[in-house]
């Protein structure tokens, strides 16, 4: 039992460090080659976790092999472009100017009812507001409206902004973050001070609490919402 908990153990670490080398996606903007690389790993993975006579380099072994060769593709992909569109593929424009692809539409093996939902999900049910819908190599729609159906901004408006600034969390749940409080240039004793101004004895009674690069102060206190 306890070896059986030690292989899950190590499996599980190397998975999830394998995981962390692809990068920051979810499971829906996998590339086509990521996704079938999540697929493998998982299942050499579950044999010797459930299989105590298939020795553990069994499946180490093959892991690590795939992950060396998705981290060698990530690295020839960025320096050739065709290499790139043999293992990611590229975007297909379904729809200019309100009409229809239909041939990129049936090389992607896209229906009208599987577009017409996507467009639906991004607030579209008019094509004729549509410029272009670009299917992406993740399998996401990327929709692009006329310039008259975008949101007017504040440049078009000729109205000045402020810029807001990039908050940084100081104390989460009651835990105090230091190394964020060291790069807003604070020290504990701002920290203190700022904490008894808004009626908190101590980090612990702080549920949330950040700083923007103005200076910006968000609190939120442990049972404010009760």
């Amino acid at each position: 039992m306890f070896t059986t908990l030690v292989r899950t153990v190590i499996l599980y670490l190397i998975i999830i460090a394998g995981i962390r080398l692809m990068g920051k996606r979810q499971v829906g903007e996998l590339e086509p080659s990521e996704l079938v690389l999540s697929l493998l790993i998982a299942d050499l993975a579950s044999v010797p976790m459930q299989d105590q006579g298939i020795p553990l380099l069994a499946g180490i072994i093959p892991i690590l092999t795939l992950l060396s060769l998705a981290m060698i593709f990530s690295v020839a992909t960025m320096k050739s472009i065709t290499l790139r569109a043999i293992l990611c593929g590229r975007p297909s424009v379904v729809i200019r100017s309100g009409k229809f692809d239909q041939e990129e539409m049936r090389r992607n093996r896209l229906t009208v009812d599987e577009l017409l939902e996507e467009l639906r999900i991004q607030g579209y049910t008019d094509l004729s507001l549509i410029k272009y819908a670009i299917l992406e190599t993740n399998g996401q729609l990327s929709v692009l409206p006329y310039a008259n159906q975008r949101p007017v901004t504040a440049q078009q408006m000729d109205i000045s902004c402020p810029e807001g600034g990039l908050p940084l969390i100081l104390i989460s749940d009651g835990h105090l973050l230091e190394r964020n409080l060291r790069a807003r240039g604070r020290n504990l004793d701002w920290l203190n001070k700022q904490l008894v101004q808004r009626g908190c004895t101590s980090p612990q009674s702080v549920f949330l609490m950040t700083l923007d690069e103005d200076g910006a102060i968000y609190l939120a206190r442990k049972g404010d919402a009760k």
